[in-house]
């Protein structure tokens, strides 16, 4: 139990190697062995969760170096919540992926395992170092590995992946230097010693200019509008198994650092005292991405692609509850984090279970597969719900702490927002299960609604393998479960971080 803070980032890291080796050798072993180094890290995520909750923060020495000195990975209730969601959301998705793997990347699969591995690596890491250049560094392991799975898609992903290329380096280059002005001020590099020795220094517009360019990478990073711009075609144009491990993960744990800068390094403190405009500005911006990334995916006539949009809208959720200054706020993001990635990776595992047998996600494109594909369209039409926020699924308790941290904070532009946004997905998904439910009209004519009842024959069903539907049901089933869950979660895990982070 003493090691399950280096096991969670060692077992995938390990394992990656030896399955870009063992492709060459033996390429039947690739999927188990990932799937296998994922289950070992999810396995110690929970442990971490539990132990924490029974007996607070866990601090682990590299090794055996103390802090500040020495690199540290430093787990608390937030951090173990996030890296069980991590780990979890990635061995999930896994489950479901074996079979579009094999028909969207043949010969390239041990590439594809080892990248995904090392992609995990680097989030896990990034959720639980106590070290902010450690940090950059697993930041830098979990883009690059992101690059190459985006490029692995189709031919357009080649051309996505480049601009992902060269957006995400720009905001991890702004992040380093946040990094390096600290630095430089404090002599420091471990987030807890930073923590300590800013208080006097908050006066310091060094300081100031640390943590705008800090947040800047970070927004560049999680694809807050208006710097999304890189997302959408990276994420659509991926391979599906590569776009449900990273649609879910990536923008989440960039979240999670900026939680963890804002209210762990930096405190709120600071920014009461260095400025007062500054969180106002950015919950207006997020009323703006909410407002932006619900219109966009309105606009949008292709599956994949209206996801991706609602994707930029969830971060505006989140990003805007984080920076609204109160408790209830800041439960609501962080509560979101977790249920956003559960109902991300829902909605992207299904998509990828209609592409797998129908080759298109565009609407027109999808005449009767409600019909077809009875468990894939049923989970996606109870993860819409979710995304929506009705009651008893995830998507609803969170957004209700949001609604009401809003309410807490006077800020009925950001309430506004939250409810735009829920009305612009009933409509995105009742418009789906129309373009959805309808078989095509054999003649050509569009949907068969308008012929006489019994003119047209109901299309013989042809799911997806039952190695995509099953991992993807139980996803479906588990948005409700969490939504259960959400006292326990929230008493037991969210409080003692937030009361910590906001006095």
């Amino acid at each position: 139990m003493r090691h399950l803070p280096a096991l969670i980032v060692v077992a995938p890291l390990l394992m990656a190697f030896v399955v870009a080796a063992g492709h060459w050798l033996r390429p039947r072993i690739c999927y188990p062995v990932t799937l296998t180094a994922l289950g070992v890290s999810f396995l110690s995520g929970l442990g971490m969760l539990l132990q924490v909750i029974d007996s607070g923060p866990i601090e682990y020495r590299m090794a055996g170096w103390p802090p500040p000195v020495g690199i540290v990975y430093y787990v608390d209730h937030l951090s173990a919540l996030v890296a069980t969601a991590v780990s979890g959301v990635a061995l999930i998705n896994l489950m479901s992926c074996s079979a579009p793997v094999k028909a969207e990347m043949r010969g390239k699969e041990g590439a594809f395992y080892s990248l995904y591995l090392l992609s995990v690596t680097g989030l896990l890491g990034i959720v639980i170092t106590g070290d902010a250049f450690n940090l950059y560094v697993l930041l830098e392991i979990a883009s690059l590995t992101g690059y190459a799975l985006v490029g692995m898609g189709s031919a357009r992903a080649a051309y996505s992946s480049l601009n992902y290329v060269l957006i995400g380096t720009i905001g991890a280059c702004f992040y380093l230097l946040g990094v390096g002005y600290l630095y430089i001020m404090t002599g420091s590099l471990n987030m807890a010693d930073i923590a300590k020795l800013l208080p006097p220094l908050y006066g310091s517009s060094a300081i100031l200019l640390a943590f705008v360019i800090a947040l800047s990478g970070l927004f560049i990073k999680m694809a807050f509008f208006p710097l999304h711009t890189w997302l959408p075609n990276a994420y659509s144009n991926a391979p599906s198994a590569s776009a449900s491990l990273m649609a879910p993960l990536m923008t989440k744990v960039m979240i999670y650092v900026m939680i963890r800068m804002v209210y762990t390094i930096f405190t709120w403190d600071f920014l009461a005292k260095a400025t007062t405009m500054l969180a106002d500005i950015v919950v207006w911006l997020s009323v703006l991405a909410i407002v932006a990334g619900a219109v966009f995916a309105l606009a949008e006539r292709s599956l994949k692609r209206m996801l991706t949009f609602i994707v930029v809208a969830e971060v505006g959720y989140m990003v805007g509850g984080a920076f609204l200054g109160n408790q209830t706020g800041l439960t609501g993001a962080i509560l979101h984090i977790v249920n956003d990635a559960a109902m991300t990776l829902c909605l992207f595992m299904a998509a990828s279970n209609i592409f797998y047998k129908r080759g298109s996600l565009d609407f027109k494109d999808l005449s009767g597969a409600i019909q077809e594909m009875p468990w894939s369209m049923s989970a996606l039409i109870v993860t819409g719900l979710a995304v929506i926020g009705v009651p008893p699924t995830c998507g609803f308790f969170s957004k209700w702490y949001l609604l009401l941290g809003a309410l807490e904070a006077g800020h009925y532009g950001f309430m506004a927002a939250l409810i735009f946004s829920s009305l612009v997905n009933t409509v995105l998904f009742f418009r789906l299960i129309e373009a959805t439910y309808y078989p095509p009209d054999p003649q050509g004519h569009g949907h068969g609604h308008d012929e006489p009842h019994g003119h047209h024959e109901t299309p013989a069903m042809n799911e997806a393998p039952v190695s995509m539907v099953a991992p993807l049901v139980a996803s479906t089933a588990g948005l409700i479960v969490l939504g259960l869950a959400t006292s326990w979660i929230v008493t037991r895990v969210i409080t003692p971080f937030v009361a910590l982070g906001i006095k």
